[in-house]
């Protein structure tokens, strides 16, 4: 006799689907629509935290989470030797998933340790016993379960926008930590996705680091549950270093550290971060296009053979955990003229995420500019941003150009969002039309000193990549230089 009637079997097979899509995708809301059938309640293409209107996808969780608590144990007490292999593979699909909805809000709320393992242990022999071969330990599960919660709260908190870039960005996103097969990651993969390196791709101002910090956050840690506990803290696992700050000299050593007389001013050893990085952490290098040849050779000899030097040592060392890497330059550009190594962006590119424009997330939705300023608002002042909010989207709106294309991205937009809150003004740092521009017309004139020249030039060019590093490389000067002259050039269009 079969274990499962036709519309029980419909229901399974969708909640099994569910469990392990990418939540980022649309092809959740096709399994929640199966599995609830009229029950649905109706919910955006894609799954997005919106800060301006409520979150309707949450009803369905709640749906199926109440149908899975009265049909898995009637489901489990059905459960018999003859049971067939597909029958038992999809009661133990929706046993995990219900148990991981149990299991949710004690993720969410960091108890999760002494205080629920122990009867999530015991829910999970309960769900599993006879005939039920389960070749997974509670404790790995748990440790799946939580780093699912972790991933997704991160993702969905801080990748915000319901356009459809914002939603690949996110289930690009989860797809880095989670690879696009689920069920392979949680029986062997989770041990072995630090062996991929992370690209990230994208202007600047554009979210790279958050993206970064999400995949960091959402690494696996091993329970221990004879001591009830992980084995790391979260604490320890996100290790960033921005090379366009740092000398070629000084990102060898914060990277590979260094032995005690090496070079001037090394009075002692110094760990590098590939060493104290942790088996469940994330080394971050920020701006990977400053990275000089000579050091982009001994990066690919890591991500090939996990083993490194010390500046000054011979003895190897082991890097044991995760490469992410970001950049907002053109890399098949740096390819092409010789600034980047080929055969360590192949070593990178295995996983690539490309941050999307915040101009294009507005085309896609304008809608999203409500719910990125709101979040940034309440980011600033907290329980003020209620009445804050409609002030800053106010002046936004009368004093900038429809359809202002916000050159310098999420960055951008959060420095206007502060400016407004502080001194109600925000001045872009190139002017909206040339006709109007006095620096155009004084150019003309020939009334521009040669530092009011060098400062609008400089501006303007920042305005265009919307980073420092970028427009001094294209201006062949130093950072610092182009700061100063932007910064001058916004104080004397402050006046």
């Amino acid at each position: 006799m079969p274990l499962l009637s036709d519309r029980e079997r419909d229901f399974f097979s969708a909640i099994s689907n569910l469990a392990f899509c990418n939540p980022f995708l649309p092809e959740r809301t096709e399994y929640e629509k199966q599995a609830l059938q009229r029950q649905y309640v109706p919910s955006g293409l894609v799954w997005s935290a919106s800060v301006t209107a409520p979150e309707t996808g949450s009803a369905n969780v709640a749906r199926i989470h109440q149908r899975l608590e009265a049909l898995i144990p009637e489901v489990h007490r059905r459960l018999d030797p003859a049971t067939s292999s597909d029958e038992l593979a999809l009661y133990q699909d929706c046993a995990q998933y219900l148990l991981y909805q149990r299991s949710y809000s004690d993720f969410a709320s960091a108890t999760a340790t002494k205080r629920f393992y122990p009867k999530f242990a015991d829910d999970w022999q309960h769900l599993f016993t006879k005939p039920f071969d389960n070749p997974l330990e509670p404790a790995h599960v748990f440790a799946c379960f939580r780093q699912f919660q972790l991933a997704f709260q991160l993702i969905f908190d801080n990748i915000i926008g319901n356009s459809m870039p914002a939603a690949r960005l996110r289930a690009s996103t989860w797809q880095s930590v989670f690879t696009h097969d689920l069920r392979r990651y949680h029986r062997v993969l989770f041990s072995r996705l630090h062996d991929f390196p992370t690209l990230i791709t994208g202007p600047s101002g554009t979210g790279k680091e958050l993206v970064a910090r999400a995949i960091a956050g959402s690494r696996y840690v091993p329970f221990d549950s004879q001591n009830l506990r992980f084995l790391e803290t979260q604490a320890e696992t996100f290790l960033p270093m921005n090379l366009a700050a740092l000398s070629p000299a000084l990102i060898e050593s914060e990277l590979f550290g260094h032995k005690r007389g090496s070079f001037t001013g090394a009075i002692g050893d110094r760990q590098g971060w590939l060493e104290t990085c942790p088996p469940s952490g994330c080394v971050f290098l920020d701006e990977l296009g400053e990275m000089e040849l000579s050091i982009q050779v001994k990066l690919l000899r890591v991500i090939e053979t996990r083993r490194f030097f010390m500046v000054g040592d011979t003895a190897p060392r082991v890097f044991a955990g995760k490469l992410i890497a970001a950049t907002n330059r053109d890399l098949s550009a740096e390819l092409r003229t010789g600034r980047f190594r080929e055969d360590l962006y192949y070593r990178l590119c295995a996983d690539q995420i490309q941050t999307p424009s915040l101009r294009e997330q507005l085309a896609d939705s304008p809608a999203v500019l409500d719910d990125l300023i709101l979040f940034m608002v309440r980011r600033a002042v907290g329980d003020e941003a209620e009445r804050c909010f409609p002030e800053v989207r106010e002046w936004i709106a009368q004093h900038l150009p429809a359809g202002y294309s916000w050159p310098g991205n999420y960055r951008e937009l959060e420095q206007c969002v502060r400016n407004v809150i502080i001194r109600r003004s925000y001045q872009p740092v190139a002017p909206r039309e040339e006709g109007n521009d006095p620096f155009v017309s004084r150019f003309k004139n020939g009334e521009l000193t040669m530092d009011e020249l060098t400062a609008y030039y400089a501006a303007l060019v920042y305005r265009q990549t919307g980073s420092y590093e970028e427009t001094a490389r294209k201006l062949e000067v130093d950072r610092r230089t182009v700061k100063a002259k932007v910064e001058a050039f916004l104080s004397k269009t402050a006046g």
